[in-house]
């Protein structure tokens, strides 16, 4: 019998299996094996074993990286006998993508056009590297050519400028350094005190981590260890070493089972295992980077965080659970500025994973990690709310969602809130005077194994407030950055790969 007030085509959560294989673990699992597994202990976790994986009618999956799939759900949902009719799939890169599919799968529910959705996705670049690295040739299926899912979710657009392309801005970690030093500027610290500050914060993250059976890495890391520049902490682009980035050499999986509340009362999952999405909600800020009004700052995770609670009903002070996205420590930051919520709150963590860093870092799939972590705690702790986040590309696309194990007052509905328009001129060929705004330091590996500086990539505003990058790789100015620290200084910007400091810098 369905709890009072339950409407039948109410969608919940009522499975969520998650899989890690570390490498001295034997077998080169890949992409689809690690999915399904997920998925068959998702449907053990929800007391029915296979009989709703069987039942499915709808099938979504997070793309993979390691194995450019077409249709992994299809792939998935024929390893467990499931025949749904339409399977989906998120566009090839986007962090945002399992709460985007959660919001499209829970909407289908609820518009009652499916009753067993399966969401899943899995990453084996681990396992990858190492078949590369020994000359094996792991038994991954192969698909049909051309397959497709019936839908793809999302948008594929490119996530560079041409600006940015010419700075060299073309991966992460360089676009989230440069956040994390305009982050500091904003809050006027200096580099010690900021690496003090996001050490911290890493070593939060670490600490869950340790107690979260499925972490890749699951060791308590101190403020120094992650910090401090060693040959196994490498620095990789200033201020981040390696420790302070997402790893995504990781072999892990996660798969959860949605359905109507008439499904889940049909398949006998008891009562306490069921968990109710009350909002979910996606945004997308200012696509490119350098057109945003503030490199460290997202309007978008606000309108996205605001919608989805505001479809839950509740404010941010009463959600107890939280897990944000963890890519690297300006994305934490950035998110909880937004949401109003403390960096340092023994009672209500960050992170119910330990991140992307030491809970795992799989492709686009860390959020059906944490989604799936949620999902635990809540059951451990009824009625009460949780918070989950998702980001794409550079702080790009957002999702948020709102979960409970008490029933939701109103009909579900998966939100697009408009995102308040924050966007910046910037001026491509400029020359002439400038501000530092921000900069980053990109290293490599030396012949010695030292790290060595390669190039500084600087953010500078000009007197009309435009953004101008230039990418410089003279000595001069790569140690007049990456020894000292000109932020806030005044420049003058001679071409697109040089220029010269003309003030002290103003961060001290």
């Amino acid at each position: 019998m369905l709890p009072a007030g339950v409407d039948p085509r109410t969608p919940v959560l009522v499975g969520a299996g998650q899989v890690v294989h570390r490498g001295k673990e034997p077998g080169l699992p890949g992409p689809a094996e690690l999915a399904a597994e997920a998925l068959r202990r998702a449907g053990a976790d929800s007391g029915t074993g296979d009989r709703l994986l069987r039942a499915a009618d709808l099938v979504a999956a997070v793309s993979p990286v390691s194995k450019p799939y077409g249709d992994l759900g299809a792939l998935a949902a024929a390893e467990l006998g499931a025949t749904p009719a339409r399977t989906l799939q998120s566009v090839r890169f986007g962090g945002d993508a399992p709460i985007k599919l959660l919001g499209r799968v829970a909407q289908a529910i609820a518009d009652g056009k499916a009753e067993v959705a399966l969401l899943t996705g899995a990453e084996s670049v681990a396992a990858g590297i190492t078949a590369a690295r020994t000359g094996i040739i792991p038994s991954w299926p192969d698909e049909p050519a051309g397959a497709a899912p019936d839908e793809v979710v999302g948008t594929d657009r490119g996530p560079n400028s041409e600006m940015e392309n010419a700075a060299g801005l073309w991966g992460p970690v360089y676009f989230y350094a440069l956040m994390e030093t305009a982050l500091r500027g904003r809050l006027g610290l200096t580099e010690e005190a900021h690496l003090e500050r996001i050490g911290a914060l890493w070593s939060r993250f670490s600490a869950v981590a340790a107690e979260n059976p499925f972490a890749w890495q699951p060791a308590r890391r101190t403020v120094a260890e992650l910090i401090t520049p060693d040959p196994a902490n490498r620095l990789v682009a200033t201020p981040y070493p390696k420790l302070l980035t997402a790893n995504l050499t990781v072999d892990q999986g996660a798969g959860l089972i949605v359905c109507s509340a008439a499904a889940a009362d049909a398949a006998g999952v008891p009562h306490d295992r069921w968990v109710f999405p009350h909002g979910i909600a996606t945004a997308t800020d200012e696509w490119f980077v350098s057109e945003r009004a503030d490199l460290a700052a997202s309007p978008a995770i606000a309108a996205a965080g605001g919608a989805a609670l505001r479809a839950a009903a509740v404010g941010i002070d009463e959600v107890a659970h939280i897990d944000l996205y963890s890519c690297f420590p300006v994305a934490v930051q950035v998110a909880a500025e937004a949401l109003g919520l403390a960096l340092d709150d023994p009672a209500r963590p960050l992170t119910r994973t330990g991140g992307l860093t030491f809970a795992g870092g799989p492709g686009n799939n860390y959020a059906t990690h944490s989604l799936a972590a949620l999902v635990q705690v809540l059951r451990a702790h009824p009625g009460d709310f949780g918070l989950a986040t998702a980001v794409g590309w550079y702080l790009t696309k957002h999702g948020a969602a709102v979960l409970s194990t008490r029933p939701p007052a109103a009909r579900f509905r998966a939100e697009e809130p408009e995102v308040p328009a924050a966007r910046r001129a910037t001026a491509p060929g400029y020359t002439g005077p400038a501000t530092v705004e921000s900069y980053t330091v990109a290293y490599r590996k030396g012949g010695d194994g030292a790290d060595e500086p390669e190039a500084v990539v600087i953010s500078a505003l000009n007197p009309a407030g435009a953004r101008i990058l230039v990418r410089a790789s003279d000595p001069e100015t790569i140690a007049a950055f990456a020894d000292g620290d000109p932020l806030g200084a005044g420049v003058e910007i001679a071409a697109a790969d040089r220029l010269a400091l003309l003030t002290e810098r103003t961060v001290r």
